[in-house]
């Protein structure tokens, strides 16, 4: 999850925005508190929108009260208190941002310096949180596997709808229910796919695995959409389908407005984006 999971502004109420800064705060202290400072270069809204969502499926209340930050060191701002849960989203986020640079490396990208911003911090994330950082770890394995063999596109996206199921098991415990499965399956699922449609012609230039590429064998994403444009569309579509039917499913403990707005509005909107080839829009969270 790495910048695609976006609300959609025109349509949030100013009650939610507010939350959304809370949290998107809240959880860049919990970074810091679980991982160290230098570890909060990773904040994502991606990890921020899951923060909002598991606090709701969990029923654990976001607690705010306004705070001073490295940020806003002068005047203070609603921030949601570091909880157990955010903090665990923090090692989550270095984790994750940790294993896409190894990635990025393995791909012939210069992100080695980077890299060591967040090493110290995942080690601190694995030492403390070892169970999670072992579904992360799995997942990377039965990543690149799939992407070894040359794998179809549904095969592809596997492991990273496996492991968003696997990491709400995780959180959400008991609470956990065939609805939640299918949301966060769905989820993983679009997130992986959404990105290599938007890679696809960086992809295609440096020889790296892309599902679609595999699947369709076009020479560009213009090709692609061109000439197997239904096929795609149809699959995001179903994917829609899956999050609204899981999403129909769960058990939310307080207002869902927010959480709906991102998964019925933001991800297809998003979707749209990459279809068309637009830049993303600069989302804020300042006041």
């Amino acid at each position: 999850m790495f910048g695609y999971v976006r609300y959609d502004l025109p349509n949030l109420f100013v009650k939610d925005m507010m939350l959304y800064k809370a949290l998107y705060c809240g959880l860049c202290k919990g970074i810091g508190a679980s991982c160290g400072q230098m570890a909060r270069l990773g904040l994502s809204y991606d990890m921020t929108f899951l923060s909002a969502l598991l606090h709701n499926l969990t029923g654990v209340d976001v607690e705010i009260e306004k705070q001073n930050c490295f940020e806003h060191a002068v005047k203070k701002r609603p921030i949601a208190k570091a909880d157990a849960l955010t903090k665990e989203l923090g090692a989550l986020n270095t984790a994750l941002v940790y294993y896409k640079l190894t990635d990025d490396l393995g791909d012939g990208e210069k992100k080695r310096g980077k890299r060591l911003w967040f090493k110290r911090g995942f080690k601190r994330a694995k030492k403390t949180y070892p169970e999670l950082i072992c579904l992360v770890e799995d997942y990377m394995a039965e990543q690149a596997k799939a992407e070894r063999e040359n794998a179809s596109v549904d095969r592809a996206a596997d492991p990273t709808a496996n492991m968003m199921v696997k990491l709400s098991r995780h959180f959400l415990g008991e609470k956990a229910s065939a609805s939640t499965d299918e949301l966060f399956y769905a989820l993983g699922k679009w997130v992986y796919l959404i990105d290599a449609l938007d890679d696809y012609d960086k992809d295609r230039k440096k020889g790296n695995f892309n599902p679609f590429a595999a699947e369709y064998g076009a020479a560009g994403k213009q090709e692609l959409l061109e000439k197997h444009g239904d096929d795609v569309r149809f699959l995001f579509d179903a994917l829609f389908y899956d999050l609204r039917e899981g999403l129909s499913g769960c058990r939310f403990y307080f207002n869902r407005d927010l959480t709906d707005n991102v998964i019925l509005r933001g991800i297809p909107l998003e979707t749209m984006r990459v279809f068309k080839g637009e830049a993303p829009e600069k989302m804020t969270v300042k006041i």
